[in-house]
This record gives structure tokens, C-alpha cells and sequence, in this order.
């Protein structure tokens, strides 16, 4: 399995009227894998990462698989939020008053395996949730002294609820299974996809937006793997089955949306094509400012993938004898993949700035962006 990044971005968003969305959250709860994980994973199995990554915003790694900011740090930047601490990082005194994230990579939806990166599968993420939220409020029945720290009881109907999950799912799946069985699993992901849902909603959660799954097949660790014989690639250079199987989801993970607005009438959900999003930037990389849109900037084995399976980036190891060590770019900017799994951080500040156009959600919201004047990225 991998640290892959996501399927499933979920934004609950209050309505105010019937006529849309009021942007204007008081807390943040995310719940993801890789895609937004701000530092879950490392903390909670005693891992680390090495430099570059983190090495354009935070100056050194920040428990993020990148080189800077996820999407999920850009979107909270609009909405005038601090970057989300992670739910199991203990030191630096994380505040939670704005909200928690539980993502973390490697996460699948469906419980984990034996092979699983990350034991902190969806159903988990939520559990977790509920413990948080569960110790909220029995801290604040206490004492008024931790409320700078923690989010008000109100703010866990009038938060904003954030998913970015299910990639890793398919992604692991094809390490194991036929095209035909990965395709079959995908009615169970999103049932339990589902069952999350409906105890967040039962919860209170009311308004949710969803991110479908990006192009799986464009990222050099599959193509490493899967797409060794030219003729399983596209016209990219991507693997055909995966991005297939990714629209197979996507196309089912739609109709779920649709069926939960039809079932939940009190309830908000948007649905967003990331897969549209992300295949724009690696169809025309040199329109928005890149010059690699498949190699990784930091991996090892040079064009055209600059990835090893064996070295993730920042690391160094004695394969068949000898020292090998990841290479960075000289540029970021330029470069569309982090490390062969993950995007840069100027892949991430484009995809959220289209994201923020809301071009591409169903129902579409760009006349109710109201601070996209003032984006600061």
C-alpha cells in the first residue's frame, strides 16, 4: 500500500438561505489520507519524514508528504482559518479551537489489512471524531479555562466537515486484484463511505462537499508498477486502467451524492470533479506554468519517472551493494509531482485556486465565493 492521495473531499457547508452557501465557518473537521494529512501519520505510528519535504513553506518537513502547503492548507487560507493541527500530535500545543484533522496517509475507507501503510482507516477517523468531540465537551462541563483551546459545542453543527479519502482503495487494490475485482470492490468502499456519513449526519453534520478521486494512473509510482508495457498507456503517458477504474468511482461516488441529497433534505451536498481538475493541469502542465507534469522533483532514477519504489524522498539506502540517494529539483514550481505519490506545492495552490472558481461542482457556486478577492495565495 501507499501514502496515495485522495478520493473523497467532503466540505459541510451551512445554508443560510435556500439559495446557496454562506462561507463562514467557526471550525474545520477533516478527516482524509495523504492529500490532507498534516501530520497524523507520523505522529501516530512514531514515523518521520526527511528533508526536502516541507522545504517551500515550512522550512523543514511539518508531517506533510509534500514540499509546502496541501490543498486542504490553501482552503483553509480562504476561508480565513489557521492551518488544521493534526488529531495525534501531542507536542507544540495544538490548538483545536478552530477545528481537528484526523487524516491520515495511507488511510483507506475500507478497514485495514495486513498490508495497510496506515491504521487509521475511515471508520476509525470518525470514531475518533467522536471521541474528540466526546472530550470537548466534557473538558468544557469542567471549566471555561480551556476554551481558547477548544471548539464551542455549536461549532460542531455550524463546522465545516472535510473528507479526502478513498484513493488508496483502488490504488492498493491493483497491487492484488484484476481490473474486473478492483472495479467490483468500489460498491463496497462507498457503502462504507456511506455508513461514515450517515453517523456524522446523525451526529449533526448537515452540509457536505465531495472531491471525486484524481487521476491515479498519471502518478509515477503507478506508472512505475503498472505501466511498463506501452500499450497500458494513454495518450499522457498515464496507466489507462487505473484512471478508468478512478472514473468507474467517480461515476458511482456521483449517484451516492445524489441519492444522500435526495435522502438527507436538510442536508447540503456539492459534488466536485478533482479528476477534471487534475487531468487539466498534467493535460496542459505549460499553460498554467509547469514543465514536468508526470516525474517526480524528488525521487531517484532520472526522466522520465524520477522514481524508485525502494526510496521515498529524503531518503538514502545501499541497494545491491551501493549508496543510492533521492535527488530534489532545483525548482518546485516547475515540477507537478512531489515524490511520485504526492503533488508539489504549486500543483496543490492551482488545483485549489480552480477549485475555488466552483467551475467544477454540481450544483456550481461561483457567485457565492464572496472572499475569492481577497484569496491570499
Amino acid at each position: 500500500m501507499n501514502h496515495n492521495a485522495s478520493l473523497l473531499f467532503i466540505l459541510c457547508i451551512p445554508y443560510v438561505t435556500t439559495y446557496g452557501i454562506e462561507f463562514n465557518y467557526p471550525a474545520v473537521f477533516n478527516f482524509g489520507d495523504s492529500n490532507s494529512d498534516t501530520g497524523d501519520l507520523v505522529a501516530g505510528v512514531g514515523d518521520h519524514l526527511d528533508p526536502p519535504n516541507g522545504q517551500t513553506y515550512f522550512k523543514g518537513p511539518s508531517g506533510r508528504f509534500c514540499d509546502g502547503r496541501l490543498i486542504v492548507d490553501f482552503l483553509m487560507d480562504a476561508m480565513d482559518l489557521p492551518f488544521l493541527n493534526a488529531y495525534l500530535e501531542a507536542l507544540g500545543v495544538p490548538n483545536f479551537r478552530k477545528g481537528c484533522n484526523f487524516a491520515a496517509a495511507g488511510s483507506t475507507v475500507l478497514p485495514p489489512t495486513q498490508y495497510s501503510v496506515s491504521p487509521f482507516s475511515f471508520g476509525i477517523q470518525v470514531a475518533q471524531f467522536f471521541r474528540f468531540k466526546s472530550r470537548v465537551l466534557q473538558l468544557q462541563a469542567k471549566s471555561k479555562r480551556f476554551n481558547k483551546y477548544l471548539p464551542d459545542e455549536d461549532y460542531f453543527s455550524t463546522g465545516l466537515y472535510m473528507f479526502d479519502i478513498g484513493q488508496n482503495d483502488l490504488a492498493g487494490a491493483f497491487y492484488s486484484k484484476s481490473f474486473d475485482q478492483v472495479v467490483a470492490s468500489i460498491p463496497f468502499v462507498l457503502a462504507e463511505f456511506e455508513t461514515g456519513i450517515k453517523k456524522l449526519y446523525d451526529e449533526g453534520a448537515r452540509n457536505y462537499w465531495v472531491h471525486n478521486t484524481g487521476p491515479l494512473g498519471c502518478l509515477p509510482q503507478n506508472i512505475a508498477k503498472f505501466g511498463t508495457d506501452p500499450s497500458k498507456l494513454d495518450s499522457l503517458g498515464c496507466v489507462s486502467a487505473h484512471n478508468q477504474a478512478a472514473n468507474l468511482f467517480n461515476i458511482q461516488l456521483h449517484a451516492l451524492v445524489t441519492k444522500m441529497q435526495a435522502q438527507y433534505s436538510n442536508a447540503n451536498f456539492t459534488h466536485v470533479d478533482i479528476f477534471t481538475i487534475k487531468s487539466n493541469l498534467i493535460a496542459n502542465y505549460s499553460k498554467y506554468g509547469f514543465e514536468q507534469p508526470i516525474a517526480a522533483c524528488c525521487g531517484y532514477g532520472g526522466q522520465p519517472l524520477n522514481y524508485n519504489s525502494q526510496l521515498a524522498c529524503g531518503q538514502t539506502k545501499t541497494i545491491n551493494g551501493s549508496s543510492i540517494t533521492t535527488n530534489v529539483c532545483n525548482d518546485t514550481t516547475e515540477y507537478v509531482n512531489w515524490d511520485g505519490i504526492h503533488y508539489t506545492e504549486a500543483a496543490n495552490q492551482h488545483i485549489a485556486s480552480q477549485i475555488l472558481t466552483g467551475k467544477f461542482s454540481d450544483p456550481p457556486f461561483a457567485d457565492k465565493m464572496p472572499f475569492l478577492l481577497n484569496l491570499r495565495f
